[in-house]
């Protein structure tokens, strides 16, 4: 598949970052969904305690959810109106990005992993997923390897910039 980047809007406010994803998996392409939440769910959102760090995407009754994706009770609402924290969370996407998802998801070794939560412009919780691949463990240290070069380069370049 084509490698996109689609690009987070400057105004839309970070909730929850899975740093890791790039790290263990080879992210081929991105997109953008929507998510179905409650309305302590979008509160405590807003406050900025959610987590996607183990979380992922699946196709279940023709619909793609959100699973193992934490965000926390709200406080300051009353107990009846309380979510629960690790419930499946429906993703809304056209038919043809869902069909394409679920193509991949079906393919050996793919999975559907959140990047970011966020809020757009308009105010509305976005979900960013990323169809990956996992990485093996000589990946990952080459990855390491070039982060660090790509340091090390950069902190000699900034030092024969000051000489």
């Amino acid at each position: 598949m084509a490698k996109t980047k689609k690009k987070q809007d400057p105004n839309s406010k970070t909730v929850a970052q899975n740093r890791k994803a790039r790290f263990n998996y080879f992210i081929e392409e991105t997109l953008e969904a929507g998510i179905v939440l409650t309305g302590t769910e979008v509160k405590s959102l807003r406050s900025g305690q959610a987590s996607i760090n183990e979380s992922y995407a699946t196709a279940e009754k023709g619909a793609l959810y959100l699973l193992n994706a934490y965000i926390p009770e709200y406080i300051k609402a009353h107990i009846k109106l309380q979510h629960e924290v690790r419930r499946p969370r429906k993703l809304l996407l056209h038919k043809n990005q869902l069909r394409k998802l679920i193509d991949a998801i079906q393919r050996k070794g793919t999975t559907i992993v959140p990047l970011t939560v966020y809020f757009n412009k308009r105010g509305i919780a976005k979900v960013e997923l990323g169809i990956a691949t996992g990485k093996k463990q000589h990946d990952k240290r080459e990855t390491e390897k070039k982060r660090d070069w790509d340091r090390e380069r950069s902190r000699i370049m900034r030092e024969k910039g000051r000489e």
